[in-house]
């Protein structure tokens, strides 16, 4: 079972949080400030923050704006994952992806059925890596987007956390480019 591992130091990971929505305003951004409060609670670096209406092209560009900041390991968006016209989110994660976390949609589903039973069904969420950046798409909820970081994003993106985490393999994430 997972543990962390008290004799390995805390290492901040520097996390943007990108809200999607049409509405949604930095005054009243309930998501977005649930996810800063938790990730700078937990000890790591808000490296930037934005809000971006639901437009598939505009997504996918603030998301390659932050995958190319050095700045910026992880983007955490949070909105856009349902079913309706306008939930885009998810595709524009995935114009960006090169490889796609699979699982994390999984057991994100996981986590959300104890949580709300079988309306876990209505969300989409998931997770990739791009340019050797972590990107999660979140549910636009404040509980969705607890759920996510405090049962899952908040072990991966802990160090100590064993017996594995995103954190000690983020150096090895674009490996291949290194190749000759």
């Amino acid at each position: 079972m997972s543990r962390i591992d008290e004799s390995r130091d805390f290492i901040p990971m520097r996390i943007a949080v990108l809200t999607v929505s049409d509405t949604r305003t930095p005054a009243d951004d309930r998501s977005g400030d649930t996810l800063v409060e938790r990730l700078t609670g937990a000890g790591h670096v808000l490296a930037a923050r934005g809000i971006v209406p639901d437009d598939r092209a505009v997504i996918a560009g603030r998301l390659r704006e932050w995958i190319a900041d050095p700045a910026v390991d992880v983007v955490l968006s949070t909105g856009g994952t349902g079913l309706t016209g306008r939930d885009v989110t998810v595709e524009a994660h995935r114009d960006v992806y090169e490889k796609e976390i699979e699982a994390f949609g999984t057991v994100f589903t996981i986590v959300s059925m104890q949580k709300i039973g079988t309306s876990a069904v209505q969300s989409r969420a998931c997770g990739g890596v791009a340019g050797g950046t972590y990107l999660f798409a979140l549910p636009g909820s404040p509980g969705g987007c607890r759920d996510a970081w405090d049962e899952i994003l908040s072990l991966q993106f802990d160090y100590r956390h064993r017996p594995c985490n995103f954190v000690e393999i983020l150096p090895r994430l674009e490996e291949h480019r290194r190749r000759k």
